[in-house]
């Protein structure tokens, strides 16, 4: 058997139903991601332009926009399991430029920034209460990177009750290798991965 004939025999890579009230989160499309002066930065110039054209259109739509950072105090960095397996992320600190979203999204004043201190957008934040204050049934999911943060948003959005998007051409990572099988592996068990285009249809109908 093919690998899509297996994972087609499992039951997996079942269409995702598209509610009546979508919203965006971005996840880490912050300067520490983004800007190659930082070693834990990729270029995501392309994959920026993309997402910043869906979030436009929420915007002239009426549709949340959410974006995430990580962010540390100093005090816990010691003190973090995570930070002693991925060292670079402790230089993400409360207060400096790596932190910051990259005005290159188009971040507007009114748009929430949820700060964390891993790699779901969800684990340990509010912001599961903020989508469903804003009535979201189906969640798109965009930013960096897509093997890390990304995909932990992926699966603990859909673990909270989210019908999951992904537009794979509005996510980043270091390396191609890690984003196609995570990209791959999302379609099957989690979300719909299409891309920006296809999003920008949709959200266009309301």
């Amino acid at each position: 058997m093919s690998q899509q004939e297996i994972y087609q025999s499992a039951g997996f890579g079942q269409p995702v139903s598209r509610g009546a009230r979508p919203g965006i989160v971005v996840v880490d499309f912050t300067y520490g991601f983004t800007d190659t002066l930082y070693p834990t930065a990729a270029n995501m110039v392309a994959e920026i332009a993309a997402t910043r054209r869906l979030t436009n259109l929420a915007r002239a739509k009426g549709i949340p926009v959410v974006y995430t950072t990580i962010a540390y105090h100093p005090g816990e960095v010691a003190l973090l399991p995570w930070l002693r397996k991925a060292t670079g992320m402790a230089a993400l600190l409360k207060g400096s430029r790596l932190v910051e979203i990259d005005a290159a999204t188009g971040i507007q004043p009114a748009d929430p920034v949820i700060a964390k201190k891993g790699a779901s957008a969800f684990h340990g934040t509010a912001l599961a209460a903020l989508l469903a204050g804003a009535g979201v049934d189906t969640l798109i999911v965009a930013g960096a990177t897509t093997s890390g943060c990304v995909r932990a948003t992926v699966v603990d959005a859909v673990q909270s009750g989210f019908n999951v998007l992904v537009p794979a051409d509005c996510c980043a990572d270091r390396a191609k290798a890690p984003h196609d099988a995570n990209l791959y592996d999302m379609h099957q068990k989690y979300a719909d991965v299409t891309d920006s285009a296809d999003i920008a249809g949709w959200l266009a109908s309301f």
